[in-house]
């Protein structure tokens, strides 16, 4: 013990060893304190909404239940956009550090109406943020286990049931709850334009996609319609002509039934184009199959018609990614989008149906969004690949 004090007391150039021990203390507890205080004072929601592009949100903020509500408990903006953990917190300051690049240096969001046009951007930040730490800010406040159902309005009660059965992280529903909504449609309807002007260029491929709903022709002339294209389809290219092509177009139909209507899979609603009158007749058998408990037959069959070259595209998958956008937007607005291969082809029909009172799609979007659910249905050849 004599050693150890006498080499700490020993002098080492102008200071002991264990001055520079006492004065190193010091300076940590200096700075864990200074580093305290720091992540409490910037944490206070005085802070978080002194820019003056945070008072949009605050004026938001305090219209929810999250600021005014009858236990009066109130959830600042730490409570719900900080992680619980130390590491997470520090990095959520130094991503918070951007927002204040983006007013002062960037100027992307300094006004009202730059606001408006990143909020979707920010807004999605947010969600996959919580999304990755599994909402450990609203979980502070908020668990399954603690919840009275009995309490809750019926529909809110089956939904949070379901949702605990899975251990469903909070922000998947819960968007909107203390600021305002954005609008959701801005990605995926620029999504949609952009595929657009790839699609106005001539098609060069022998197997091309509709990008939206197209007239099939008789004959290159583009005079009397054979039929529709309907969006997200397959074509095999024969000729070209001009701006048109004559296409073939492979689908199952009914065959007891009148054959106007092609459908992508045997058995299944999930439509690849309809033809008309006796059109519908001039098409080539290829297989044959039974479906079904009654074995009713099917048929696989080939049509040739002529398209202009145009709204085609030579891959389908930006067609699904678009749509896939085009889905979780519309259908979390309300609720957590369920998996694409939850319900089955037919099911998504009803299900698609009944949601449409809440979202504002026009018919082709809602088109094509129930053809890519249906091909990734349960019973589709995609969806029980996903299984």
């Amino acid at each position: 013990m004599k050693n150890a004090w006498r080499f700490l007391t020993s002098p080492t150039g102008r200071y002991s060893v264990l001055a520079l021990v006492v004065v190193g203390i010091i300076i940590g507890v200096a700075l864990v304190f200074t580093g305290h205080k720091t992540m409490e004072l910037t944490g206070t929601t005085e802070f978080c909404t002194s820019c003056h592009t945070m008072k949009q949100p605050l004026e938001e903020y305090k219209q929810s239940i999250h600021f005014t509500n009858a236990s009066g408990v109130r959830a600042e903006c730490v409570d719900c956009h900080m992680p619980q953990d130390f590491a997470g917190q520090m990095e959520r300051k130094l991503q918070a550090a951007n927002d204040v690049y983006e007013q002062y240096i960037g100027k992307s969001i300094d006004t009202p109406e730059l606001y408006e046009e990143q909020r979707l951007h920010m807004a999605q930040t947010v969600w996959a943020r919580m999304e990755e730490n599994d909402s450990s800010g609203c979980r502070s406040c908020h668990s399954y286990e603690a919840m009275d159902h009995s309490k809750q309005p019926v529909q809110a009660a089956k939904q949070m049931l379901e949702a605990a059965k899975s251990d469903q992280t909070c922000i998947s529903c819960h968007k909107g709850v203390a600021h305002k909504m954005p609008d959701m449609s801005g990605g995926y309807r620029k999504s949609f334009k952009k595929l657009e002007k790839l699609a106005a260029k001539p098609a060069d491929a022998e197997i091309l996609y509709a990008l939206t709903e197209m007239p099939l022709f008789k004959t290159e002339s583009a005079k009397k319609e054979a039929g529709k294209l309907l969006p997200a389809t397959e074509v095999k290219v024969l000729e070209s002509k001009g701006d048109m092509l004559k296409v073939e177009v492979q689908g199952w139909k009914e065959k007891s039934g009148r054959g106007r209507v092609l459908t992508q899979e045997a058995g299944k609603r999930i439509f690849a184009a309809t033809l008309k009158g006796s059109f519908s007749r001039k098409v080539e058998v290829l297989e044959t199959t039974q479906i079904g408990d009654k074995n009713k037959e099917w048929q696989k069959v080939s049509s040739k018609a002529w398209i202009r070259n145009e709204n085609l595209l030579p891959e389908l998958k930006p067609i699904w990614d678009y749509t896939d956008e085009l889905y979780k937007a519309s259908c979390s607005e309300c609720h957590g989008a369920p998996d694409i291969n939850h319900f089955s082809s037919t099911e998504w029909i009803a299900q698609l149906k009944g949601m449409m009172g809440f979202v504002d799609l026009d018919k082709r979007e809602e088109r094509t969004l129930l053809k890519y659910l249906q091909t990734h249905a349960s019973d589709s050849a995609n969806g029980s690949q996903n299984h």
